[in-house]
């Protein structure tokens, strides 16, 4: 076959598998498509809808894997007390959800970070930036490169959290999904 035609075939086999990742996880559709909105903004160089996308799909997925691990009947309602934080965290891996997935790269002590509380909490990377995005505080993605005078934002501010949030909720949801197949066909 001519190399041309493999690479293009090459290609379309691997961006196939980009778009249907998240469905292949076992999330459930009440979840699975907060990943998938989020990656086809994140293709499309939306990186707010990108990041809130993805961290909207973090939090739903802990949320209704909870209320699963919780009770066996279909989850018809979430607890809104129990949303992203470091308590549910906590509650979660104390469940045995693999929540160490949510980690970042270079985040030290994630579990102790779970473990702290006020009037010296310490959040994890994503419960800080889940907090930070979804509140509209998006000061420390800035840019002073030109100096005081001249601060900027935009949203390509914020590319490389996005790229970020994807690779960690991609770790996520495969970690999860194993969770989930082993919960349901336990």
């Amino acid at each position: 076959m001519d190399e041309e035609i493999q690479e293009f075939i090459d290609l379309g086999r691997r961006e196939h598998e980009e778009i249907v990742f998240f469905v292949e996880q076992g999330l459930g559709a009440e979840v699975h498509w907060f990943f998938t909105q989020a990656f086809q903004a994140l293709k499309s160089e939306l990186y707010l809808p990108a990041c809130t996308g993805f961290l909207n799909g973090i939090e739903a997925s802990l949320r209704v894997t909870m209320s699963q691990v919780e009770s066996s009947a279909r989850v018809e309602a979430l607890d809104p007390v129990k949303t992203l934080s470091n308590r549910l965290l906590k509650s979660a891996h104390d469940a045995g959800i693999p929540v160490e997935a949510l980690a970042f790269p270079d985040e030290v002590n994630f579990l102790k970070k779970l473990e702290s509380k006020k009037p010296n909490q310490v959040n994890a990377e994503v419960v800080r930036i889940r907090h930070n995005l979804c509140h509209g505080n998006f000061l420390e993605y800035i840019n002073t490169e030109l100096g005081e005078d001249n601060v900027i934002f935009t949203p390509e501010c914020c590319r490389k959290l996005a790229h970020l949030l994807h690779r960690v909720s991609k770790e996520w949801a495969k970690e999860l999904g194993i969770f989930r197949r082993g919960l349901f066909n336990a």
